[in-house]
């Protein structure tokens, strides 16, 4: 049974002592970058780093002094798992965590820190999750569930109180989909109290089994990959929280791609002067494709920043590439004397600065006496990549 209002409005009692209301704070720069008025929840700032300390919590408050006597058991890509975690341990029971064996280090570590036992398994969040409901029924563990259940539900929803605490006139909020705990949470609230506000749903495009549930398609194929949104890598979509929540109570939803959500990291890490994981980014980076009728307030879920440090070169790379402010350009040359000397010459003139550069002669498709150079180039604009890329074109480069 689909949880209510009250159920939300009893969870936010229960974590008056121990969840701080997050920031929403209107964003200038994304409101120049979306055209409309943008207000920015930041649950990157949330205990654990993620909104999942709020669920946890109320689940595990609600057990029995014997229940949690058995200890709890949970399955995580890494911010359930942290939430459970330090819940558990706050609440007097021992946390035993299943996370699949691509969790970032830093989810892995932090959940080992607050005190739960971390057993890896599996490369996508259901091979975890399969592994600990069997734990829960060999040994007696309590399983929670990171969003089919009511009281995990119910916390999550608690943000959607506080959003219209600070913007009452809301006109939409965007919010990241794994499971669909978190949209249903926050729908429900919102749904309840201004039924106007229209709620989106973003689905990565790499584990895209709810978007094609929610858009009714049961005939495309598809496989899912890896994805620096790990947070919301369900592999297969949850029949229970879409006829009871999202059918319901969720106007649309969009896909992204990774390429768009390094984009959103990137933005929000020099704009907004905030640091989120993949998962955390898909609003904005939703709500940049503008195709969702945001209306004139917005909000957007930042669900979490647990970001793995280790990875975030790589996407502060292609997040700067989305936006022309870094550019990888390979072009083949004739292989004599000075060759190099005179695209460099080129690339300066066009005020691009040169970060890299490596040589190929051996490459496929090269012709005798060419050789490939490749250059990492730190860039203002993608029309400002296009004009290096005709200097080098006229100067007698083949671009690659």
């Amino acid at each position: 049974m689909a949880i209510t209002i009250k159920d939300i409005e009893q969870a936010r009692k229960n974590l008056a002592e121990t969840i701080q209301p997050t920031q929403t704070l209107f964003s200038r720069s994304t409101s120049d970058w979306l055209g409309t008025q943008v207000f920015l929840k930041y649950e990157n700032e949330q205990m654990t780093g993620s909104f999942k300390m709020r669920g946890a919590y109320n689940k595990i408050l609600s057990l029995t002094a014997d229940e949690k006597s058995h200890g709890v058991v949970a399955s995580s890509a890494g911010n359930h798992a942290q939430g459970v975690a330090l819940s558990a341990t706050r609440l007097g029971a021992k946390a035993h965590i299943v996370m699949p064996v691509t969790s970032p280090l830093i989810k892995v570590a932090a959940t080992q820190s607050y005190g739960a036992e971390v057993i890896l398994h599996g490369e996508y969040y259901d091979d975890a999750y399969m592994l600990a409901r069997n734990l829960e029924r060999d040994r007696g563990y309590v399983f929670i569930h990171p969003y089919e259940d009511p009281k995990v539900i119910a916390g999550q929803g608690t943000i959607g109180v506080e959003l219209l605490e600070k913007v009452p006139d809301l006109e939409s909020v965007v919010v990241p989909i794994g499971g669909g705990g978190l949209i249903s949470g926050i729908a429900t609230a919102i749904k309840a109290l201004r039924p106007q506000c229209k709620v989106f749903g973003v689905i990565n495009e790499s584990t895209p089994g709810m978007y094609y549930k929610f858009k009714g398609d049961s005939t495309t194929q598809f496989k899912n990959r890896p994805t620096i949104a790990d947070g919301t890598a369900v592999k297969i979509p949850s029949e229970i929280m879409y006829q009871e929540y999202l059918s319901r109570l969720v106007d649309d939803v969009a896909k992204v791609k990774d390429d768009e959500i390094a984009e959103a990291m990137v933005f929000l890490l020099e704009r907004a002067k905030t640091v989120v994981e993949g998962a955390g980014a898909m609003a904005l980076a939703a709500a940049a494709k503008k195709t969702l009728q945001l209306g004139s307030k917005t909000a957007l879920i930042l669900s979490g920043g647990n970001v793995d440090l280790n990875a975030l070169a790589n996407i502060i790379e292609r997040g700067l590439g989305r936006r022309g402010r870094l550019a990888r350009l390979k072009v083949a040359v004739s292989d004599v004397p000075g060759t190099l000397h005179r695209l460099t010459a080129e690339i300066a003139d066009k005020r691009a600065n040169i970060l890299e550069v490596f040589h190929d002669r051996l490459g496929i498709g090269l012709d005798i006496g060419e050789t490939s150079i490749e250059f990492l180039l730190e860039t203002r604009s993608l029309e400002h990549v296009e004009e290096i890329k005709k200097a080098l074109k006229e100067s007698g480069a083949r671009v690659l």
